[in-house]
């Protein structure tokens, strides 16, 4: 779905069938770092790869002050739109990032709320897509800057190769693992935290 000429929705008529982003069922994306869920009360939330936002509603109806998220997929990120234009009494915002482009395409995307913190980051089945398209010291750079921006807890879920980076660049930044878990069928979580 896209926006047509009076700012609505307007569904595909052409185009691709939609088909499903995630691996896994909605359910199990928190599977293993579900426990930020029920410190959310009170936080603002950041959701890299966003996808069509159903982990930040999950923070929303769990109290959460704020929910802020990105995505590189167009559609998506107006379905996040629409799904939270109800919750006129929470900030929120939704916007279209290639996040190869780093710290500057985030810049570009939400100006001077880049420079946002947010009390928890998530990166949910992102990270090892960008490190197909991105220099790693790139992605190191991107990584540390979104660990600047958590002022609680980071939550990611990826595969378990990518840790020891993960570590490296959020401990640059003041961030600490805190937990992991191997527990889900899908991949395995984690999260740090600023201590």
């Amino acid at each position: 779905c896209l926006m047509d000429s009076n700012g609505y929705l307007a569904f595909r008529k052409n185009g691709p069938p939609l088909m499903r982003r995630v691996q896994g069922d909605h359910d199990l994306r928190l599977d293993g770092i579900s426990d930020l869920l029920s410190r959310a009360r009170g936080l603002s939330v950041f959701d890299i790869g966003c996808n069509r936002g159903k982990a930040g509603e999950d923070f929303a109806r769990n109290g959460a002050s704020r929910v802020f998220g990105c995505d590189i997929d167009e559609p998506c990120i107006w379905v996040c739109r629409e799904n939270f234009a109800d919750m006129r009494a929470m900030p929120h915002r939704f916007e279209v990032v290639d996040l190869a482009g780093g710290e500057a395409a985030l810049r570009k995307a939400f100006g001077k709320d880049a420079d946002l913190k947010h009390d928890i980051v998530l990166m949910l089945a992102t990270y090892h897509k960008l490190k197909r398209i991105m220099a790693a010291s790139d992605l190191s750079k991107l990584m540390q800057f979104f660990g600047s921006k958590t002022a609680k807890c980071f939550g990611w879920r990826g595969y378990e190769d990518e840790i020891k980076s993960i570590d490296a660049d959020l401990g640059k930044v003041g961030l600490t693992r805190i937990h992991t878990s191997m527990i889900s069928d899908i991949q395995p979580a984690a999260i740090w935290a600023r201590r």
